[in-house]
């Protein structure tokens, strides 16, 4: 794999501006980003890419591999779950091995996000119908934590605690950043097919600005993975050494998958990354609601500690490397 890759990617604005957020932790500069900003940063970020994702969509249509490819990445959003779930409970009890789990099954926005800026510095193209895939990956991953959790929990826990699925499907389709994600995409999927002056009209909002705002968040996302890195201390070496190998692992079956599909390189990345990439939003929310028996500071540190920084940082330039040692070109 090209070095060079990982060279280019560390020096990129947005993974620096990371390193920046981190380093201000590690000096205990009194850096900070006000509240309400990083939110309203990440809803940018998720209507825009949703927005440029239905324009996408729009180009390329909703059937061959546009079909093929978004099934495919539900499909790994249920399994990937399930084989995390086996290993973890090597070491782990029910319901943290099923948090967890659930986690590493779903998806980071911001990693897919970063993965598209990486691409787009390296002139290599990707379709817009893999924000389907993204927006598609994250509920399953959830559903499956907790069937998982009704399954092998103890039969004392399941008669004093049941599941109220109409809430639990409530929360893992409909959260926000679903929504909105999903939203943005059947909007510029609406707006290139019957209105296109109005795509021109969001450029600015959509194209110009958002390079800038990832930066931003990324500042933030960075002093915010510094403050997880003390709680890593609590989750032992298996964890760690999980958070770090489960990745690659993925990785290595997506790229399998994505060769099997015959995408592209640049979708192929995508696909890969979707796979390789946890939650640190949408699961926790999910599982702190409904298994409060789990650790939060498991599922929470090592996803947003070590796996997100892992992924930014090392893990895009390695799975592109990937992509291109196992799927041929076509140039």
């Amino acid at each position: 794999m090209d070095s060079s890759l990982i060279l280019q990617n560390v020096l990129t604005p947005p993974v620096l501006f990371f390193f920046l957020g981190t380093f201000a932790v590690l000096v205990r500069s009194d850096l900070e980003i006000p509240a309400p900003l990083p939110k309203l940063f990440s809803l940018y970020l998720l209507l825009a890419i949703g927005f440029k994702g239905g324009l996408g969509l729009q180009e390329s249509g909703i059937g061959g591999q546009t079909f093929t490819t978004v099934g495919a990445a539900i499909i790994m959003s249920l399994l990937i779950p399930i084989i995390c779930f086996i290993i973890l409970r090597l070491k782990f009890d029910v319901f943290n091995s099923a948090a967890i789990a659930a986690a590493y099954g779903s998806i980071s926005a911001v990693t897919f996000i970063t993965a598209e800026s990486f691409l787009e510095n390296q002139g290599i193209h990707f379709d817009g119908f893999m924000v389907a895939a993204l927006a598609l990956m994250e509920s399953p991953a959830i559903i499956v934590g907790l069937v998982l959790v009704k399954l092998a929990s103890p039969k004392d826990r399941t008669r004093s605690k049941k599941m109220r699925w109409r809430t639990i499907l409530h929360e893992s389709m409909l959260n926000g950043s679903v929504f909105l994600l999903l939203g943005s995409l059947i909007i510029g999927f609406l707006t290139a097919a019957h209105n296109p002056s109005g795509v021109a009209k969001m450029q600015p909002f959509t194209g110009k600005l958002f390079y800038g705002a990832e930066c931003f968040f990324l500042l933030d996302m960075g002093i915010v993975a510094a403050q997880r890195l003390p709680s890593l201390k609590k989750a032992g070496n298996f964890l760690i050494g999980f958070a770090i190998l489960i990745p690659l692992f993925n990785a290595l079956v997506g790229v399998l998958v994505a060769r099997i599909l015959l995408l592209g390189p640049g979708n192929a990345l995508l696909f890969v990354v979707l796979c390789a990439s946890a939650s640190y939003l949408a699961v926790p929310a999910a599982m702190r609601m409904t298994v409060p028996e789990a650790k939060s500071s498991y599922y929470i540190s090592t996803t947003l500690g070590l796996t997100f920084p892992f992924n930014i940082i090392f893990g895009i330039p390695l799975y592109m490397g990937l992509v291109n040692a196992v799927i041929p070109s076509t140039t």
